[in-house]
């Protein structure tokens, strides 16, 4: 069995984790922000309210409102009896819960890693995973403070805590004075916080002080089986993470980008040129770090850090792996033109970054008067601007499929998709139409014989004497494709259409037939009239006696 350990005693240093998030708790999130968007609010007290249980209660209060005693949950009436110069307003949850996510992406200028923390409400605390972080701000208690007095400068009530777990961070900035918590601090500043520190629905907090169990301190080194018992595991699992002997994961809102390069300003800029110019800038810097490294990247993404609160992104790809700055800041010039009438800087930006993903090994590329890449990493450049100015389903290129149906050998995909197309099957060079229609077109097929060479052949009401003619070359049908339609172009994922506007139909459906196996059994052949005319055409089926084979026209020699 194992030893009980005293609640002063401190957790092994083995078991504490390495990494160090900051928690910031900002309790009038909800009023705060309706006062910076409509200032007239804050000449008085601000509650808002929601219908719960057939009544209107109060959802949210501002520090005026709350003071004077106010409380969540009480209902609408009594709250007005009590204030009757209290400002309500109906709490609309999406927006708030979309304008704090906003809010939260917006610190990823202090550090890379920020999630919601959502386990008690959708809005009101952030937790950001500082490791490595802190050194830029002078230390962690420069870090909080900087971060604290800029969001009380804007008008916000909020504390802060920084902690080696995520539960000991969200507890202190909740239930304590703002601080910084050492390691080894760790336990003895927790036993000290009451059981509601665990973030636990409010059922289990009433039963723990039902058994006299107050603060963490007296929890602890409780029996853990009963516990387990009446509370669930939920109650151990919050226990163990805030103390360190479990990992609590951070889910970040953004990725992750190891790799970037950023830039802050004195004053805010706002020019669109300001921000391209810095772009090409944080683009040179990034490709000697690359450089550095032998790797190249795909996907470039530019952050623009707004200074009320806000962040704006932007996202090119390249078809290759490139660390070149000239065609990296092109390909966000491109799109700054496709996106300029959206562009929108607020009241200024005072940080940009430019970070890079899907990193690849790329060597050095040698300049000298032998290299010759045959002219296709400009063609690469060339399909990167194209897509990155009208879009990437704006600019596409042939893939061949795995299929010997020559409507289905090929498909279109964007320029960008580098996938490798099937090796060809080992054999003799087959002899194809410069010319393939899209659909076989059928035709009516004068033959000497049945099961002959066509002698004469109608095609759009137009008559052709053939001279000459080769064939068949037989192709057989592909039984493993039976009712699947041909897919020529993937369409795009589905957008949900705005309020107030209709759906928008993708650009291109092509309406082809179902694939039947019965009837895919063709025999081409290769034909030429008197004037010299060169045609593909195949009989659809195997030749029956008493039967009339179809016959259609696929394709159009040089």
């Amino acid at each position: 069995m194992m030893p009980v350990q005293s609640p002063t005693e401190p957790l092994p240093p083995s078991l504490l984790p390495a990494r160090r998030f900051l928690s910031l708790f900002l309790p009038s999130w909800p009023t705060d922000y309706l006062k910076r968007a409509e200032p007239a609010l804050a000449q008085a007290p601000l509650a808002l309210y929601e219908p719960i249980k057939g009544g209107l209660r109060l959802a949210a209060l501002d520090a005026q409102a709350a003071a004077a005693g106010l409380r969540i949950g009480q209902n609408l009436a009594d709250a007005r009896a009590m204030l009757p110069g209290l400002v309500v307003r109906e709490i609309n949850r999406p927006q708030l819960e979309a304008a704090f996510a906003d809010f939260a992406d917006w610190h990823s200028n202090a550090s890379p890693l920020v999630a919601v923390l959502g386990d008690v409400t959708a809005f009101g605390d952030l937790v950001l995973d500082i490791t490595g972080v802190a050194h830029l701000f002078g230390g962690e208690a420069p870090m909080l403070r900087t971060l604290l007095t800029r969001l009380r400068a804007l008008g916000y009530t909020v504390a802060g805590a920084i902690a080696p777990t995520i539960g000991a961070a969200w507890a202190v900035s909740h239930f304590a004075r703002s601080q910084v918590v050492a390691d080894n601090d760790l336990t003895a500043v927790l036993d000290a916080l009451p059981v509601g520190a665990l973030r636990l629905s409010d059922s289990q907090i009433a039963g723990l002080n039902q058994m006299g169990l107050t603060s963490l301190g007296q929890l602890r080194p409780r029996p853990r089986k009963p516990l387990q018992a009446r509370f669930g595991l939920s109650l151990l699992t919050r226990l163990d993470q805030a103390y360190g002997l479990l990992e609590e994961r951070l889910n970040p809102r953004l990725p992750l980008a190891e790799r970037h390069a950023e830039r802050r300003f004195p004053d805010p800029i706002g020019l669109l040129d300001d921000v391209l110019m810095t772009t090409r800038d944080l683009a040179i810097q990034l490709g000697l770090r690359l450089e550095g490294e032998g790797l190249g990247g795909q996907a470039f993404h530019l952050f623009l850090y707004r200074v009320d609160h806000k962040v704006m992104t932007l996202s090119v790809n390249s078809a290759r792996v490139t660390r070149d700055a000239d065609h990296i800041s092109a390909l966000f010039n491109n799109r700054a033109e496709r996106l300029a009438g959206e562009y929108d800087p607020g009241f200024g930006i005072d940080m940009i970054r430019l970070a890079v993903s899907s990193v690849g090994s790329l060597d050095a590329t040698q300049l000298g008067a032998f290299a010759d890449d045959g002219g296709t990493a400009d063609l690469d450049q060339l399909q990167d601007r194209m897509s990155s100015r009208l879009g990437p389903m704006a600019v596409l290129r042939t893939q061949l499929v795995a299929s010997h149906i020559p409507e289905r050998a090929a498909r279109l995909v964007p320029a960008l998709v580098h996938a490798a197309s099937p090796a060809s099957p080992p054999g003799p060079p087959l002899l194809r139409p410069l010319r393939l229609l899209p659909v076989p077109e059928p035709v009516a097929i004068n033959a000497e014989v049945p099961d002959g060479l066509p002698a004469s052949m109608i095609w759009r009401r137009v008559s052709y004497r053939i001279t000459k003619a080769a064939g068949p070359e037989r192709l057989g049908a592909e039984w493993w494709r039976s009712g699947q339609r041909l897919t020529l172009l993937p369409l795009p994922p589905p957008q949900p259409p705005e309020p107030g506007e209709k759906p928008v139909p993708p650009p291109y459906v092509p309406q082809l037939a179902p694939f039947d196996p019965e009837a895919a059994t063709r025999d081409y052949y290769r034909i030429e009239d008197a004037q010299g005319r060169r045609f593909w055409i195949f009989r659809n089926g195997l030749y029956a006696p008493g039967t009339s084979p179809d016959w259609y026209l696929h394709g159009l020699f040089a």
